[in-house]
């Protein structure tokens, strides 16, 4: 891996592509999330993926990447901790595998670089025809939330859990801001993005001095003032607020979100991941053979840990009659777990699950990208070499002390009648 400083704010990371054929460049604009823009910001990446200024429209855009051997163009958003990061992929194939010599790799820089920073424009707005497009799609979207019964629960239960604050904006917006945005709007959006972001640039299987220069003349005519990245954060403890709602379908949902109340020193982080996969991270964790498969009280129950706001969460598909069983049940593991006894074999299981998690990052484009975007979020730069050595040196004092802090924030429940039993 090599990392470059470009420009103030703009940072260039070549990873090793030699055992893949295909090429990969991302482009990861990272900004503050901002409630006020937050409607915009999602919709700009919906309107970025259909066209640019070169390649004006999506049946044009379409031919120029199946003329490529199929390279694709991909272009996300999300909010990570208090962070926005809209993300622009472009993969193809590597130019030693075109058959006729092509510069595929350039190309391919074109479309990315192109998708970033020179949208369709008309009258200086970007196009209004693709934003009253895409509005619809965000619309049907956002409707279409509940379809999903469990993301919906997390989602509900994790608007309980941040409230106003900034960690808690929503990646796709909000859907009675989605009618009155307009052009100007998206453009605004467009513009403080360019100005304010940080921009952390992966390469795979690309000449890294082309993409340089492509990215430096890209960024020619740009005023930039980019905003520091904001560190990890965490929710204060407050005493646990239950909410049901009523949910007409033949499994109920119930999500348990917890805080520690300041964020994890990066000197836990490695605890915290075997604290999750002891807990409810695989097939031999303690909430999938006890509370799953021994008390039956659940299709589902798994446990995860966001680094960049503190929360572990625990979701799980529940009879509606069970509810409230599967969530005591829930949180005597977790009690277990924070205070008792924890088996060799046990926790050995559970560092060998993330030891093959962890040889297994650098055997995908993806993954090796989306492990350098984290360390960069997180501040720690540790490779997965090294969270493997903390991994491997984690006991049971370990984790009983990252898991001793927390405490239950929220508790959603998806069920008939809207209460659960006993709530």
């Amino acid at each position: 891996m090599k990392q470059t400083q470009l420009a103030p704010g703009v940072r260039l990371t070549v990873l090793p592509a030699e055992k893949f054929c295909k090429s990969r460049i991302t482009l990861d604009f990272i900004y503050p999330a901002s409630r006020k823009t937050a409607t915009a910001d999602a919709l700009l990446a919906l309107v970025l993926e259909r066209g640019y200024a070169a390649c004006p429209d999506m049946t044009q855009l379409s031919k120029k990447l199946a003329g490529l051997y199929g390279a694709s163009l991909s272009v996300d958003t999300a909010v990570n901790g208090e962070m926005r990061v809209l993300r622009v992929t472009v993969t193809g194939l590597q130019d030693a595998f075109a058959l006729h010599g092509e510069a595929l790799g350039a190309a391919c820089v074109d479309i990315a670089l192109g998708t970033a920073f020179t949208p369709v424009m008309e009258n200086g707005v970007i196009s209004p025809q693709f934003v009253a497009i895409e509005k619809q799609q965000l619309r049907q979207q956002l409707e279409g939330e509940r379809n999903d019964k469990r993301m919906y629960c997390l989602r509900q239960a994790r608007r309980r859990f941040f409230g106003t604050s900034r960690a808690g904006i929503e990646a796709y917006g909000y859907l009675e801001e989605v009618d009155g945005l307009c052009a100007e709007d998206v453009t605004q959006a467009f513009s403080a993005m360019l100005r304010e972001a940080q921009i952390d640039v992966y390469l795979q299987g690309v000449d890294e001095h082309m993409a340089a220069e492509k990215l430096c003349a890209a960024l020619g005519g740009v005023q930039r003032a980019p905003r520091p990245l904001l560190p990890a954060c965490a929710m204060p403890h407050v005493g646990e607020q239950r909410f049901s709602e009523p949910v007409d379908a033949v499994q109920g949902k119930l999500c348990l979100l917890f805080t520690a109340g300041t964020p994890l020193p990066a000197a836990q982080l490695s605890a915290m991941r075997v604290a999750v996969a002891l807990l409810g991270g695989t097939t031999t964790s303690r909430l999938f053979v006890n509370v799953r498969e021994k008390q039956s009280l659940c299709y589902y129950c798994a446990a995860s840990y966001s680094a960049m706001t503190g929360l572990l969460c625990i979701d799980s598909g529940v009879e509606h009659e069970n509810a409230a069983k599967a969530k005591a049940a829930i949180l005597c593991e977790l009690e277990a777990l924070r205070t008792g006894e924890i088996g060799e074999e046990e926790l050995a299981a559970a560092k060998r699950y993330l030891r093959t998690q962890l040889n297994a990052v650098a055997d995908s484009q993806g993954g090796a990208e989306a492990w350098q975007r984290m360390a960069r979020l997180r501040g720690d730069g540790k490779t997965p070499q090294q969270v493997l050595d903390e991994v491997m040196a984690v006991t049971q004092a370990d984790v009983h002390g990252v898991l001793a802090e927390l405490t239950l924030s929220v508790s959603y429940v998806l069920t008939k009648g809207g209460a659960a039993d006993g709530e």
